[in-house]
């Protein structure tokens, strides 16, 4: 069933944290199997090899450099750590009758943290325009998620005008700072500078090469950002992150800026496949939930 909430409906609910409970618990029933897991296993340390014992896990470099014999240790990883991280720029609160991209954002964010919580894995909240705004610790406790939901419930608020995205910095920022393998979850319509596209591809490709796994909810409003479905008669377009204002009629640009966004949207998404990060398409005016929940279903047939 399609659902789509606005900061009203959720503000009606009390607040995210309960919403989010609400929701989890009625579509996570439906799964046989959780949909994330912790990663197998981690390189730990070597130890020097035994007389007898298996080969399997020397490492030949090492010997090649000492003539020695030592044996790859690793460590049980049964826990996962996942990076939410949500960009707060200005046009991520569009449309603003009801804050829709923020609405998808907050509230996917929120159910895959309390998902997450139950199973006892370890949480943490980034939130971004330019730079970085807040950086939680990632740790597992319930005091620690009620604050991330005390966070999320924040990001509802009136937004703060003209706030750009610089989200390939930000990316190169938050690789750096995470030193062990990790779920990374980024919620942003990634309406950067299109003249820095290649920084924000290298910037994903940094959290692959530093084996983190990658979600990237690419979320929209399809009608109006993406198709340009707007009536045939005189508007004054506003810049939400630079204030820039033009007027005139959509039927004047329609072609040009279908294709441009077009164009940049493939690429995002061919990249995303390149470097195997999941490109997840959300368009808000499927609601977060169904979006959500068809995702979930799908990772947990492919697991």
């Amino acid at each position: 069933m399609k659902q789509s909430l606005n900061l009203g409906q959720v503000r009606s609910f009390g607040n995210v944290e309960f919403l989010a409970r609400q929701l989890v618990e009625g579509f996570i029933t439906g799964l046989h199997k959780s949909p994330f897991h912790g990663f197998s296993v981690e390189f730990a340390e070597h130890r020097l090899y035994n007389t007898g014992e298996t080969t399997r896990h020397i490492d030949w470099k090492v010997f090649g450099k000492t003539e020695k014999l030592f044996v790859k240790r690793y460590e049980e990883e049964t826990n996962l750590r996942c990076h939410l991280l949500i960009d707060t720029s200005s046009s991520m609160y569009y449309p603003e009758a009801d804050y829709g991209k923020m609405t998808f954002s907050v509230m996917a964010a929120a159910c895959l943290a309390y998902m997450l919580q139950r199973q006892k894995d370890a949480v943490s909240l980034t939130t971004f325009a330019d730079q970085i705004d807040l950086q939680t610790p990632i740790k597992s406790t319930p005091s620690h998620v009620h604050k991330l939901f005390t966070q999320l419930d924040q990001l509802m608020q009136q937004p703060k005008p003209l706030r750009k995205t610089s989200a390939a910095e930000v990316i190169h920022q938050v690789a750096e700072k995470i030193n062990k393998r990790s779920l990374v979850v980024i919620f942003s319509d990634m309406f950067d500078n299109s003249e820095k596209a290649d920084a924000l591809f290298s910037a994903l490709q940094h959290l692959r090469h530093n084996l983190h796994e990658v979600l990237l909810f690419h979320v929209t409003d399809k009608k109006t950002e993406e198709d340009f479905a707007f009536d045939e008669r005189p508007y004054e377009f506003i810049d939400l992150e630079t204030g820039e204002k033009v007027k005139l009629q959509p039927g004047q640009v329609r072609d040009t800026y279908q294709q441009a966004v077009k164009t940049y949207f493939q690429e995002l998404k061919m990249r995303c496949g390149q470097y195997k990060i999941d490109f997840i398409e959300a368009d808000i005016a499927q609601g977060f939930e169904q979006i959500l929940t068809a995702y979930l279903v799908k990772r947990t047939k492919m697991r």
